[in-house]
């Protein structure tokens, strides 16, 4: 058994533990809260923007500048992955799931004969693949918890241009999907280019679109697409603040559950070490007897 100094060492150790952990659960579940707020505010709108949009795009003569973003490729030979994790780990399985995904997504477009590369956001990512899978085209880190449209821009500007020229004949997002606070899922969406709504699905309400469809989608056509992208980035912080929050709770439980079995294992070395002392003094003081005697 350890001696009573060894196991005091441990104890105070994994305390000093448990204060950190417990901080950054309290400092996780202060930004979960605020980027919940901003995810769950925001999804309407990407999703009624995606809606309107994949509607014009299925108009007929729709032609404008930015034509080639609604325009399927008659073959895809190189598809472009963006890739969204954490800058930071500490967060249970967040970056591993999507990363484990992502990786997924290759193989099976690989094995179908398409050339694959990424553009990252995030360290966690950028990092699994210049170890794994070099395949970067782009990279982009140290996001701000609320990300705006200029911050997203750069990350538009080299899928969009890749697409429209050609070097990408498809564009996929790989992020992680914000459920709850104790769910959050890796999903695959395509975001070029865009699938016009099929007729059957139909929509309610006839649009009215003024000057046109076609002037419409000339302007808003990249915005949709950013809008798209800055969704995937929100839906991405919320579920890594709630993956943080839920992983240092739990290690913070684990903490706390080994300080009581240590202080237990103290308490009994402590007394088992009193006992022995006992022993030697009542066996000294015997022994002094019976040679007196």
């Amino acid at each position: 058994m350890a001696s009573t100094r060894e196991i005091r060492r441990r104890i105070r150790s994994v305390t000093n533990i448990a204060q950190v952990t417990k901080a950054m659960e309290a400092v996780s579940a202060a930004k979960m809260r605020k980027a919940q707020q901003q995810v769950l505010g925001t999804r309407p709108y990407a999703e009624e923007a995606r809606e309107v949009l994949s509607y014009i795009a299925r108009l007929p003569n729709v032609e404008n500048e930015f034509n080639s973003l609604i325009q399927p490729r008659a073959q895809v030979k190189r598809c472009g992955i963006l890739l969204v994790t954490a800058d930071r780990g500490l967060a249970g399985g967040f970056n591993a799931n999507v990363i484990r995904r992502a990786a997924q997504y290759m193989r099976q477009r690989r094995q179908a004969g398409v050339e694959v590369e990424v553009v990252t956001v995030g360290r966690k990512g950028r990092d699994w693949l210049l170890r794994y899978d070099p395949v970067i085209r782009a990279e982009f880190i140290g996001m701000p918890d609320s990300p705006t449209t200029s911050d997203v821009g750069p990350i538009t500007r080299v899928l969009v241009n890749d697409f429209t020229s050609g070097y990408f004949d498809e564009v996929t997002v790989i992020s992680t999907l914000f459920v709850n606070t104790l769910r959050q899922v890796p999903e695959v969406q395509k975001l070029l280019p865009i699938e016009p709504t099929k007729e059957a699905s139909g929509m309610a309400p006839e649009y009215i679109f003024e000057p046109s469809p076609e002037a419409v989608l000339s302007q808003v056509l990249y915005g949709f697409t950013e809008v798209q992208i800055l969704q995937a980035i929100y839906e991405s912080i919320a579920s890594e603040h709630s993956a943080r929050m839920v992983a240092m709770r739990s290690a913070t439980d684990a903490a706390n559950e080994l300080i009581d079995n240590l202080t237990l294992t103290y308490n009994k070395a402590r007394q088992e070490s009193i006992t022995n002392e006992l022993m030697d003094i009542i066996g000294g003081s015997v022994a002094l007897e019976a040679e007196a005697a």
